[in-house]
């Protein structure tokens, strides 16, 4: 059900990364295979259309509640979108995290699953590939990406301490905090502009990590990259600033971990926007960014495109020896980690497919493609483009809701409501920090995340989205915020219940 594009769409200057000419992109055009040196994506005159590089072998059919229906279900759900059940979704971009469809092979594989408690074949086959991929000895599963943390956490990290990042996504600050911890973000100036065009928006900030290791270095247990930086808008980390930070912490002996959840997507960015890594492969350029650290925690759910899973990987064994002690008690056996053998299997293949060159290319222009219909009909997006999902600046679209009656919240309720997309807040709900006299520390950006999940959507479904987002932005004038009626200590985001803000009242 794809809506037709707007008959007069307002143009948006949309930046090429490679000459910094701008372009104006048209709306109306299909995806597009890059012929030249710009940016992935980039039209130009004579390109073919992009294609799936998948067919579709099962379909699953898509709830169209009416308005009345999703006018309840917001209610119901106490104006919380984490609230809702899927059947009252249409398209649903929450997260991109396991919510992928899977391969034949990926299927194919999971028939093959050893569900031996101890010594699995599927473990011995996703160790491999694990170790092959990353060059760590040290492969620990774990149930998915928070569980590797947690086990990650306890260990090396104490109350009282620094743990310095890019930008912590949601459960990595809730689960350094969760022991005590600060959770520290250094990421670079022009990755907290969401309007500016820049290559690696994602970079740490190298001489702030100096200042801090400086300062602080005998509380700061380890400095951890995330990449993509998704609390900043999906955006990568440079093969140079990866390398920059592993210098940091070798003059100041502190571990440098990734959080490598979108390490495809970060490695085909750097294919495509660093100097010297156009001819190298992705799985060559993901291997150089592992060999820079001491060490992973991994989503799987992400780029092993699988529905559930994670890992921890290092070299260290006395750490491991540690991690697996906690694993036993909280996950499972090491070989397991909390995961049948079959998941195992489609991990392992998972995380072979991702590093594709057809489906990276495939992935990161579907984004863009959305990115520039809604741009060019005037709505604020974080720029360029991420690779998982396009970021509403709801902060400059909603300008006169305050940052404590949560714009991003009240923009993702309106996209909800107005055509059944659901995607997500990454604001003020997400990551404001309350304070004693009630008040609240406002996060740094106002962010709706549409994020895209991996081969399950089609053109057409995207084309539906921009149109709600449109429709959306043309009343944005209208929009009101909300207010917190109860909440968690932690992540509270989850499950938060919600009211509008009733125009004349204190807020």
């Amino acid at each position: 059900m794809a809506a037709s594009p707007p008959s007069n769409p307002r143009p948006a200057q949309v930046a090429r990364l490679d000459s910094g000419t701008p372009r104006v992109p048209d709306p109306t055009r299909p995806c597009t295979v890059r012929r030249g040196g710009a940016l992935p994506g980039s039209t130009a005159v004579g390109e073919r259309p992009i294609i799936e590089p998948f067919r579709v072998h099962t379909v699953q059919a898509i709830s169209m509640p009416s308005l009345e229906v999703r006018e309840e279900a917001l209610r119901r759900a106490d104006y919380n979108l984490f609230g809702l059940r899927a059947d009252e979704v249409t398209i649903d971009l929450l997260t991109d995290s396991g919510t992928g469809a899977m391969s034949t092979k990926q299927w194919a594989g999971m028939m093959l699953g050893d569900e031996s408690y101890a010594g699995s074949r599927s473990f011995f086959r996703f160790e491999e590939v694990v170790r092959d991929l990353t060059g760590f000895s040290e492969v620990i599963p774990t149930h998915q990406g928070r569980a590797a943390e947690k086990i990650l956490f306890s260990v090396l990290v104490d109350e009282g301490q620094v743990v310095i990042n890019n930008n912590h996504f949601d459960t990595t600050r809730a689960n350094v905090e969760y022991r005590g911890a600060e959770a520290r973000d250094l990421v670079a100036a022009e990755g907290s502009d969401p309007a500016l065009v820049a290559p690696f928006k994602g970079n740490m900030d190298i001489a702030a990590l100096r200042s801090s290791l400086e300062a602080d270095g005998d509380r700061i247990p380890l400095v951890l990259v995330t990449i993509t930086n998704n609390a900043g808008g999906g955006q990568p980390v440079s093969m140079a600033n990866l390398r920059a930070v592993r210098q940091v912490c070798d003059e100041y002996d502190v571990p440098f971990f990734l959080d490598a959840c979108r390490f495809a997507e970060n490695a085909w960015f750097i294919k495509t926007r660093e100097e010297g890594y156009a001819d190298r492969t992705p799985k060559e350029i993901a291997q150089e960014m592992f060999s820079l650290a001491d060490g992973c925690t991994m989503s799987a759910k992400k780029d092993g495109l699988a529905n559930i899973g994670g890992f921890l990987a290092l070299n260290d064994e006395r750490v491991a020896s540690e991690c697996h002690n906690l694993l036993i008690l909280t996950e499972g056996f090491p070989t397991y980690g909390g995961l049948a053998g079959y998941d195992l299997e489609a991990i392992a293949q998972g995380l072979v497919e991702v590093l594709d060159e057809d489906y990276l290319r495939y992935r990161t222009r579907s984004v863009e493609y959305l990115a520039e219909k809604v741009a060019a009909g005037g709505v604020p997006i974080v720029q360029p483009p991420g690779g998982h999902a396009v970021f509403v600046d709801a902060g400059a679209l909603l300008p006169h809701i305050p940052p404590h009656e949560y714009p991003a919240h009240a923009l993702a309720v309106e996209f909800y409501r107005e055509g059944g997309v659901r995607g997500v807040e990454l604001g003020s709900l997400a990551f404001g920090v309350p304070q004693q006299d009630g008040s609240e520390v406002p996060a740094a950006m106002e962010l709706v995340r549409l994020a895209i999940p991996r081969r399950m959507y089609t053109q057409s479904h995207i084309d539906y989205v921009a149109e709600v987002v449109l429709d959306v932005a043309a009343r944005a004038a209208s929009i009101g915020g909300y207010r917190i009626v109860e909440q968690a200590p932690w992540l509270r985001h989850f499950t938060a219940r919600l009211e509008p803000v009733v125009a004349g009242s204190d807020g």
